[in-house]
């Protein structure tokens, strides 16, 4: 199910032993779309620190009390590596993060999630027995190996805050058309589906989506956000409601106007075990 970033916005995080604090941001990497961390303001227990929390840390959410638990505690919050996310947040960081949560290097493989067979929602999957968690911890070992090797090739994260691009100006390839509104996130892989167009300055307000894959730049110096599609195109394509919704025979109707492969068929033949 896909859920709007704006929504997600001000959800509360709740540990094991009490509450962590609410969600002010998301940090997505630009090249596989997918937010790799929410940040989360703490308050007054741990003196409105900001942290970061990976998606590897979720349990099932609690959507009709707008809250997230974690599987971690705040005393480890508490002492987790202190990254100013005021910053930009550098591969060492993560690095540092992920050996103190015990998780996968995201970037160490070529599925949204790096090796791992299982999403992080799916990270600690139910039911296991010893032989399978013994299998998991294996497959974790070896992702990290191959991490480990790999890790150096590419130091830049990517990593960029949600926030700051909600308001972009999207610009088609004959003029500009209209502005990012928001995102819309899958809940079980954290990637980021669609953004939300909203046409209000240019043509009659209309709200429509685009696949960031089909981004071909983003200037983040003039906060402006490219795709090579026509204004004419894009105004034809399906409306999106955002009260309601947003279902796969819509999603379907919208690869269609723009003769374009959808998302879940390119992924279900590169990782098929999973999907």
């Amino acid at each position: 199910m896909l859920r709007s970033m704006s929504d997600l916005k001000g959800y509360t995080i709740g540990a094991t032993d009490g509450e962590i604090g609410h969600v002010t941001d998301f940090l997505f990497d630009d090249l596989r779309w997918t937010i790799r961390y929410l940040v989360v303001e703490t308050g007054s227990w741990l003196m409105s620190r900001k942290v970061l929390i990976s998606p590897f840390s979720l349990l099932q959410a609690d959507w009709e009390h707008k809250r997230l638990p974690v599987r971690i505690t705040r005393e480890a919050v508490k002492n987790s590596p202190d990254i100013d996310t005021n910053k930009p947040v550098s591969r060492q960081h993560e690095v540092q993060y992920a050996d103190y949560y015990g998780y996968p290097y995201y970037w160490g493989g070529d599925g949204l999630w790096g090796d791992s067979l299982y999403y992080p929602v799916m990270a600690s999957p139910p039911g296991l027995g010893p032989e399978a968690l013994a299998q998991v911890r294996t497959e974790v070992a070896g992702v990290y190996a191959r991490a480990e090797r790999t890790l150096h090739q590419n130091d830049d994260p990517h990593l960029r805050s949600c926030q700051a691009v909600i308001g972009y100006h999207l610009e088609a390839s004959d003029g500009d058309i209209g502005h990012v509104k928001s995102m819309l996130v899958e809940e079980d892989t954290w990637a980021i589906r669609y953004l939300v167009l909203d046409t209000s300055n240019w043509w009659l307000g209309h709200q429509l989506l685009i696949p960031p894959d089909w981004v071909s730049d983003i200037r983040w110096n003039d906060s402006r956000v490219s795709v090579n599609l026509t204004r004419q195109a894009i105004q034809e394509s399906p409306r999106f409601d955002s009260s309601s919704e947003l279902n796969r025979q819509q999603e379907l109707d919208l690869y269609r106007h723009y003769e374009r492969p959808n998302y879940w068929e390119q992924e279900r033949v590169r990782r098929p075990e999973i999907l």
